[in-house]
């Protein structure tokens, strides 16, 4: 599994090539800054990116600008961002994009190296990986579009936009998964989502109010 990795910092950079390659994936690119991300990405056209939020020259926003700049130019490009910083403007706009795998994790939130390198292979795959505490601010910054819905409603909904599935929603909240599907139907209906195949239906149920 081919990987490129945006970070700016030196040691955290060889860290995570290094924790890649041990378990298996091929690190074709480490880039620093963001004039060297979109390029990178776009030559290797990667199985993920794994990358940081603000890298040089500003330290603003450029890894988020460049990983969109790439999936424009690679429908579904997986992106994994980690920082330790949520961006919601491009946040939004990555996240909302029903192309291709990704995920958005805190870097003083990872503690586990097993669960990452899971995360990274999800993102990979196609699917979506989401720390509780990005989808908290995220939910905090646009709350109105959620007030139809219960307190047992936004519990599914958070756990769902960690990627949980029916199961284990189930299991964490003590009920049936034939009432987990009910609010979630419900969830869908209230937040104006139709029936649809695609992989992120259930994260654009967490953030399709962000499209507004």
């Amino acid at each position: 599994m081919r990987v490129v990795i945006a970070e700016d910092l030196a040691l955290l950079r060889d860290g995570l090539t290094r924790l890649l390659r041990a378990y298996d994936f091929e690190v074709v690119a480490a880039v620093e800054d963001g004039p060297s991300l979109l390029p990178a990405l776009v030559e290797h056209r990667p199985d993920v990116a794994v990358v940081d939020v603000r890298l040089p020259p500003t330290f603003t926003d450029e890894g988020l600008q460049a990983a969109i700049a790439a999936r424009t130019a690679v429908p579904g490009l997986p992106v994994l961002v980690l920082s330790q910083h949520v961006e919601p403007l491009y946040a939004r706009e990555l996240l909302t994009d029903r192309r291709g795998g990704v995920g958005y994790l805190l870097k003083d939130r990872v503690a586990n190296v097993a669960q990452f390198v899971d995360g990274v292979r999800r993102v990979a795959s196609g699917g979506t990986v989401m720390d509780p505490e990005v989808v908290g601010q995220l939910l905090a910054r646009h709350q109105p579009p959620l007030a139809a819905l219960t307190v047992r409603e936004r519990e599914v909904l958070g756990l769902m936009a960690e990627g949980r599935s029916n199961g284990a929603i189930a299991t964490k909240l003590f009920v049936g998964d034939k009432a987990v599907s009910k609010h979630i139907n419900s969830i869908f209906a209230k937040l104006g989502l139709p029936p649809s195949d695609d992989d992120h239906r259930r994260v654009l149920a967490v953030l399709a109010y962000l499209n507004g």
